[in-house]
């Protein structure tokens, strides 16, 4: 009996709450809707929303920078040292060829 009573009220918990969230496309809508408002009004849309939005975006492309970054970052640092390897060796290479012989990449 607890049990069922329990899910039923975990249940409704869940579905006012799911009913009352906001979506994501709530703030685009309202941006959107705001802009299109200020349109038809004749009204001049204030700058600083859209230096807002600059900036939301910016924000936002900085964070799944970041996130790129954090997920590829183990081999691009094994790429650059591997490269960096090949060329410590490449110098070496060439430093112990002598004068009179030296193949074309020491050059």
């Amino acid at each position: 009996m607890k049990t069922i009573l329990i899910t039923i009220c975990l249940t409704a918990w869940g579905l006012f709450f799911w009913n009352y969230s906001a979506m994501a496309n709530d703030y685009n809508k309202a941006v959107t809707s705001h802009v299109i408002t200020q349109t038809i009004q004749g009204n001049s849309i204030d700058a600083s929303v859209l230096e807002a939005e600059i900036q939301k975006i910016a924000h936002t492309f900085s964070l799944e920078m970041i996130s790129a970054f954090e997920k590829h970052l183990p081999s691009i640092l094994d790429s650059i040292s591997a490269q960096l390897r090949a060329n410590a060796d490449k110098k070496y290479k060439c430093a112990l060829q002598s004068d009179e012989y030296k193949n074309k990449d020491c050059k």
